[in-house]
């Protein structure tokens, strides 16, 4: 990548009176809790590949992907010739009625989730994907004991809140479950960051053997095979291969959180429940995000035995709607005819390297990590192990202001750039992205 000519840095237009105006109206009616990005927030109108532009026509090069669910591009024709074609013939429906669209899709994600004698719940999001699964396993093991990972997001409501194990995005210590967190998921930080990846394994599960020796079965683990909005952070591969031996022991349910990670974003495997592939798949599959390419779809895998467990009658409003369901069925066909899993090994493996290159000599660079396009950047005050989100915020900024768009999260205040853009990224926008957060970051040092 490093051969490719690098572009010239650009100045974007800064936002009009009518950006600003929506910005204070914004304010005026919206709760203060509700995140923007940048200090002079943006409007995006429009999108086309791997770019969008805002209001003032100021276009960007988007590694972030409206957090991740943009996942082959912005106005992929095929989705939208769907959404346009399933629009002018029906919207909506309800699952009180045969969707044909629902069935053609489910029955391809039971096949590609691995899980035998799978069935598939669709929902409007990964939070309420997360909440269905939720019920799912605490009413099937009748337990409300819930094991969950250290620095994890797992959604926005009320219960998934509950089971959140990062501070940054848990509002409240209130819920209807009993959660406990397990040693893990962030592999360079915490008291087992000095093993190797073996040793780390191993005391992992012992530290799971020992928890599980002080407190009532638990209905389920659930985890992120890579944690997103905790900044990308990841443990040895078979890690929950091991975990899940031992749950099983004690009849305790494995709930993969695929929100972020499924559909071949890292690369290497299609889910990344298949790093840890050892002992099978998870009990339990959720998603959402990307599948939808914008639209909003999530949704749950199960063992029919587990999915049926519910005695009582339940619909979904809108999960599994027409239009949705359409947009899912020709995103997924996409992204397997054009190998987009293999594109991410490709591309995301050129920019990973790319990235760590420019950033070896930079003392406030902790680590940068990942795979496939799900590449995170860990950035620390220049020479400690303190987390560093002013500088975080500042490269956010200048990479805005250079026609890039990136993400941020960690569960240490905010200090990781989070880069994960559309599957479809060429290796030329790959090498232009790279450039402009090599800037940044320096400037930023």
């Amino acid at each position: 990548m490093g051969l490719l000519p690098r572009p010239p840095p650009r100045r974007l237009r800064r936002a009009g009176a009518a950006v600003t105006d929506l910005h204070t109206r914004h304010k005026a009616v919206l709760p203060d809790w509700l995140t923007l990005y940048y200090e002079d927030p943006i409007e995006i109108t429009h999108g086309e590949g791997r770019h969008v532009w805002d209001t003032d026509g100021n276009k960007y090069l988007d590694f972030f992907g409206g957090i991740l669910t943009t996942m082959t591009a912005h106005a992929l024709p095929e989705v939208t010739k769907a959404v346009t074609e399933q629009a002018g013939r029906i919207i909506h429906t309800s699952t009180l009625y045969l969707n044909r669209q629902m069935v053609d899709l489910a029955e391809r994600i039971a096949q590609l989730s691995g899980i035998p004698d799978a069935r598939v719940f669709f929902t409007t999001s990964g939070t309420e994907a997360n909440d269905t699964a939720l019920l799912l396993a605490t009413t099937h093991r009748q337990s409300n004991q819930i094991l969950a990972m250290r620095n994890s997001y797992h959604g926005r409501s009320f219960t998934s809140v509950g089971i959140t194990g990062n501070k940054g995005w848990s509002p409240t210590s209130l819920t209807p479950l009993q959660t406990q967190y397990v040693h893990g998921a962030v592999r360079t930080r915490g008291p087992y960051a000095h093993l190797d990846d073996t040793a780390f394994i191993t005391a992992c599960v012992d530290d799971l053997k020992d928890l599980l020796g002080h407190t009532r079965t638990p209905a389920a683990l659930i985890a992120e095979p890579i944690q997103g909005v905790g900044g990308f952070t990841a443990p040895p591969d078979g890690l929950y291969a091991a975990f899940r031996d031992v749950l099983h022991q004690h009849g305790t349910l494995w709930i993969a959180d695929e929100v972020q990670t499924g559909w071949g974003r890292t690369g290497e495997h299609f889910w990344g429940w298949q790093a840890h592939a050892a002992s099978g798949p998870p009990d339990i599959l959720t998603f959402a995000k990307g599948i939808g390419n914008g639209m909003s779809i999530g949704g749950v895998v199960a063992r029919a035995d587990i999915m049926n467990t519910l005695d009582s009658n339940s619909i979904s409003t809108f999960g599994g709607s027409p239009i949705t369901m359409a947009a899912g069925l020709a995103n997924l066909t996409y992204l397997l005819e054009h190998d987009l899993q293999g594109n991410a090994r490709r591309v995301g493996g050129l920019l990973i390297e790319r990235l760590r290159a420019i950033t070896a000599h930079l003392d406030g660079v902790r680590e940068v990590r990942g795979r496939g396009l799900m590449i995170g950047i860990e950035l620390v005050k220049p020479g400690t192990d303190e987390a560093d989100p002013r500088a975080a915020a500042a490269v956010l900024e200048t990479a805005r202001r250079e026609g890039l768009l990136i993400g941020k999260g960690g569960g240490h205040n905010t200090s990781v750039l989070r880069i994960a853009p559309p599957l479809t990224l060429t290796v030329a926008e790959a090498e232009e992205g790279a450039s402009i957060l090599e800037r940044a970051l320096n400037s930023a040092q």
